[in-house]
């Protein structure tokens, strides 16, 4: 249960910080590459232990990204007219891109320790090969995504190009869940506790995020087609399909 601990700290954070963060991101981006930098320097000349283990957990099990990716999902779920949802929205894409950079060093981990063996051939479980496949997917989609998350590289795209991209939001998010669902199964199916009760986070998780996505989309649709009818002036639908500014 140690996730839904990290999640409501990163939660309780970004909002703490929303002021500072979207004022100087780039210091925040710089913490989070150090964090990512740390923990390969330890891994390589190594670190006391009780450094070591919070790395292990934030980094190399790449829970602090994705507790970053769910808080920017479950801000998407939020009603545009609600007091937390206008507060929260214009960091999106800031927690976005520090998530992505804090994956970095989970995606290295492992394509380093999987990668050769793939490549030579060697003995490998099914589920860690699918789930090394969607985590390639999910490396062109976090490539993809992060870089045009940026207001630098948003500002030099048309607008209609930059919403096409990054509706892969939805699909980068669903591929998040099918790598944890890929790697945690077996030893969920094994019994063990641990992977049983992560599993069933995430699970619910992911789940709470699409039913109340869908119906805030359902919602949504249904005002303007009520503008429609009405004749009066729908709202314009903001940007809000991306890694950083969408789910």
């Amino acid at each position: 249960m140690n996730f839904l601990f990290l999640l409501i700290i990163a939660a309780v954070a970004a909002y703490l910080l929303r002021s500072p963060l979207k004022a100087h991101p780039s210091l925040f981006y710089s913490i989070a590459a150090m964090l990512v930098l740390l923990y390969f320097f330890g891994a390589t000349f190594g670190v006391p232990r009780w450094l070591w283990m919070p790395l292990v957990d934030l980094i190399q099990k790449c829970e602090l990204a994705v507790a970053l990716f769910a808080v920017v999902m479950l801000i998407g779920c939020l009603g545009k007219e609600q007091t937390l949802y206008r507060r929260m929205k214009p960091i999106r894409a800031e927690l976005s891109i520090i998530a992505c950079i804090l994956c970095l060093g989970h995606m290295a981990v492992y394509l380093g320790s999987y990668l050769p063996r793939l490549l030579g051939n060697a003995s490998i479980n099914s589920n860690v090969a699918v789930a090394f496949g969607v985590a390639v997917a999910l490396f062109v989609l976090l490539a993809l995504l992060g870089v045009t998350s940026l207001g630098i590289v948003k500002r030099a795209m048309s607008s209609r190009r930059w919403t096409r991209i990054q509706r892969f939001a939805y699909l980068f998010f669903a591929l998040i869940f099918c790598h944890l669902a890929l790697m945690l199964l077996p030893a969920a199916l094994h019994g063990g506790v641990a992977a049983q009760e992560s599993l069933f986070v995430y699970t619910a998780m992911f789940g709470a995020y699409g039913i109340l996505r869908l119906g805030k989309a359902a919602a949504e649709r249904h005002e303007q087609a009520r503008g429609n009818a009405t004749g009066a002036p729908s709202i314009t639908k903001e940007e809000e399909t991306s890694i950083g500014n969408a789910a």
